[in-house]
């Protein structure tokens, strides 16, 4: 698989992306306008009526700024991750369907106990319809703030008077509401992105890994850490002292993993590296293999399971 990494060089702080493999209004005008767009942004609040119903979000909550086209990209991800999760169960239907042909009466209610279970798990995990709603919530509403923020920069530019002054404050409450909503219904849609099991493969490295050396590797993602150790061992294995660890995705934190080598009581940074996680919503397995320096002398070799939501 192809990955988006970003290499961070510890020596002055560049960075280097590549593609690696792992993977003019009148007044009165111009009050008539700012009226409309109050109306319509009132009339959107409908809209986002689904996102303020859960109760880890509330208004008046910290705001941050919305980032559409990243939002954009993990929504087509998980979209996508569903319905492949989604056609892998019906696959499994399909097939405890057309095994009923062959089993025999006494063992018709093993089967049917199976086919149950199969069928509630497809309908646990079928929340695609959720998701698209929420995601068009979020264009309604990226839509009128971008709408306004056009006004408020056009009636900036006007000279400036009672009227356009009190058009300016309504286009700014405006703006900053749909802000807000963009904000809540972001951390909404961050309910449904399930969760990323790592599980720690070892490193690759050829002629740089010998016998003896022991490494610290630091995956964080956002404020998620994971802080694991290992050693090379006389036969070439490695033994790590933890294997897995879970993480909640998020909308726009990447992954960022540091590797260090142990030199006694001395440390040596070998690289540091980030890398998108838009690529890991896919139902099965995959082995992804981080080029932890920009030459890929060394590499990490990572297994990742994405789990969805059953919210």
């Amino acid at each position: 698989m192809s990955v988006k990494l970003t290499f961070v060089s510890p020596a002055d702080g560049g960075r280097i992306s590549r593609s690696c493999s792992f993977a003019g209004f009148s007044t009165a005008h111009s009050q008539k306008l700012a009226k409309s767009l109050g109306k319509s942004s009132s009339r959107s609040k409908m809209s986002v009526k689904s996102a303020k119903m859960y109760s880890s979000l509330q208004k008046g909550a910290v705001i941050w700024d919305p980032k559409p086209d990243q939002v954009k990209k993990v929504f087509e991800a998980l979209k996508k991750g569903l319905n492949e999760y989604l056609e892998m169960h019906q696959a499994e239907l399909d097939y405890l369907s057309g095994c009923h042909k062959d089993t025999r009466r006494n063992s018709r209610l093993a089967f049917y106990y199976d086919l149950d279970k199969a069928h509630r798990g497809n309908a646990e995990h079928a929340s695609i319809l959720p998701v698209e709603e929420l995601y068009e919530a979020y264009s309604i509403q990226c839509r009128l703030r971008d709408g306004a923020s056009n006004m408020k920069h056009a009636f900036s530019l006007s000279p400036s008077t009672k009227a356009s002054r009190e058009s300016l404050v309504e286009l700014y409450k405006n703006l900053q509401e749909c802000t807000e909503d963009m904000c809540l219904i972001e951390g909404t849609l961050e309910v449904h992105l399930g969760e990323f099991h790592l599980k720690m493969k070892g490193l690759v490295g050829y002629a740089r890994l010998c016998p003896g050396d022991q490494y610290e590797v630091f995956v964080r993602l956002g404020r998620q850490k994971w802080k694991l150790k290992g050693k090379i061992e006389t036969d070439d294995s490695q033994t790590w002292d933890e294997e897995e660890k879970v993480f909640i995705p998020n909308l726009h934190e990447k992954f960022e993993i540091k590797v260090t080598e142990l030199r006694g009581l001395s440390t040596l940074l070998v690289g540091m590296v980030k890398c998108d996680s838009i690529d890991f919503f896919i139902t099965r397995p995959q082995t992804i293999i981080v080029d932890v320096t920009e030459l890929g002398t060394i590499k990490l070799q990572l297994e990742v399971l994405w789990k969805p939501s059953s919210a």
